[in-house]
């Protein structure tokens, strides 16, 4: 399947010039690319695309490993691939979960591409549970983010691990200091560079400072997500305590949120990210774990209820707004004793929180509900869409963003039918199978 054919299943016209340029470089050498862009300006799709092209659909081994640095991008990077229709076979593999349950799936699938994190993967092959002979592509998505989290003994290991390797892709929103020294940037190495030289934002997202009157600015959030309305926000902090402390304040004052950070188990994360990105929750709460790797398109505020620790942090939590063409805000809640960061580059423009119309907080316009079927029960999206219709009393309309997991399966309806679609699917029956039908809180 050709990338136009890829392109018109995923609905999109055409590529962007980033795309077109690594596409070019990918497909047009056989040396290294190191491709540098803006958060939000689709490059796992540029990488994807062309390397979709140079791998064999009728092989049973592994020809591609990604390399992300956390579980999250290489979830959605997988997702991203199987969205493409293209005939090859993926799985993720991460920490977190057992690594005999990922064995037992890459027996399964059989995959020609496995995304995953660097010591997971180097657990995989040491195991011989990923051949290593048939691996001629790997690709480091975010390799300043490996690095940063001292990644660069796993990748150096991996790489030397890998007696076919031909070629290296290597990704980053940010310029890195210095490319890894596994890379060979000889000859035939192409650098692709879309970092704006100046511009440390998109110009599309307008900057502001919100004034605290107490130190803790509990209140001040609040007011300040009232005169949102039900607009899409993240509110950024430094410590997993606090993203805790402020989403337990924002559920007790009416918030549907969604809390995310590293000391989730896996399948909390999963449920956090998934009501978020569905519309069913208004408000993310997270550290700084989903300032990278998540492409949620329409996330019109950034929060930052703690300051970014670093100008590197700030960018890629700036970057989660304004992704593509769209327009963002980003938000400084200072107290007395806090300021603006020196790194900050641009006009910040005071914030002044208007006195909400409404007094309680406007709930998000889908829910979601988890249905304990999936796909090894032969269960697809058009079986759960006609479900929701058939025995749920649904429209089509009525339905939102549908993903089937291998035992479960999560789907987005209208929050006003909710009642209405778990009570006339109690106790039914979904192809004949009897499951579970309850609603993700």
């Amino acid at each position: 399947m050709d990338i136009q054919q890829i392109l018109n299943k995923l609905h999109i016209t055409a590529l962007n010039e980033m795309q077109q340029h690594t596409a070019e470089a990918v497909l047009g050498s056989d040396g290294d690319v190191v491709l540098l862009s803006p958060t939000g300006t689709g490059k796992t799709l540029a990488y994807l695309l062309p390397l979709v092209q140079l791998l064999d659909s009728t092989s049973d081994a592994v020809q591609a490993l990604v390399i992300t640095p956390g579980r999250e991008l290489a979830l959605q990077s997988d997702n991203v691939l199987k969205s493409m229709g293209c005939g090859l076979r993926s799985t993720a593999c991460y920490g977190g979960r057992a690594t005999m349950d990922e064995h037992k799936v890459l027996k399964e699938v059989r995959p020609q591409i496995v995304f995953g994190t660097p010591g997971r993967l180097n657990d995989h092959l040491d195991k011989d549970n990923i051949s290593r002979y048939a691996i001629q592509y790997l690709i480091i998505d975010e390799f300043d983010k490996c690095l940063e989290m001292g990644f660069q003994g796993e990748m150096q290991r991996l790489v030397k691990s890998l007696p076919a390797l031909r070629r290296r892709i290597l990704l980053s929103a940010t310029n890195a200091e210095q490319i890894p020294q596994f890379v060979n940037m000889s000859k035939k190495g192409t650098l692709i560079d879309f970092l704006p030289e100046d511009e440390q934002t998109s110009q599309r997202i307008t900057l502001y400072e919100v004034h605290s009157p107490q130190k803790d600015k509990l209140e001040t959030l609040r007011q300040l997500l009232l005169s949102f309305g039900d607009e899409s926000s993240i509110v950024f902090l430094n410590y997993r305590d606090s993203v805790e402390r402020v989403n337990n304040y924002l559920l007790e004052e009416g918030f549907v949120t969604s809390c995310f950070h590293g000391g989730l188990e896996q399948k909390q994360r999963e449920d956090a990210l998934y009501k978020f990105s569905n519309g069913s929750a208004n408000v993310l709460v997270s550290t700084d774990l989903a300032s990278r790797g998540l492409d949620i398109p329409d996330i019109q505020n950034i929060v930052h209820y703690h300051l970014p620790e670093s100008e590197d942090g700030y960018i890629h939590r700036v970057g989660r707004t304004a992704r593509w063409d769209a327009a963002g805000r980003t938000f400084f809640i200072l107290n007395s004793s806090e300021h603006i960061p020196d790194y900050v580059e641009g006009d910040v423009v005071p914030y002044a929180v208007a006195e909400p119309q409404h007094a309680d907080p406007p709930l998000p316009r889908m829910a979601t509900l988890y249905i304990g079927k999936g796909k090894k029960d032969k269960i697809s999206k058009g079986d759960i869409v006609g479900f929701l219709c058939k025995t749920g009393g649904l429209k089509a309309d009525e339905i939102g963003r549908i993903d089937v997991k291998d035992r479960y399966a999560y789907a987005a309806v209208k929050r006003e039918k909710l009642k209405q679609v778990l009570r006339q699917t109690q106790g039914e029956k979904i192809k004949g199978i009897k499951t579970i039908i309850e609603q993700v809180k």
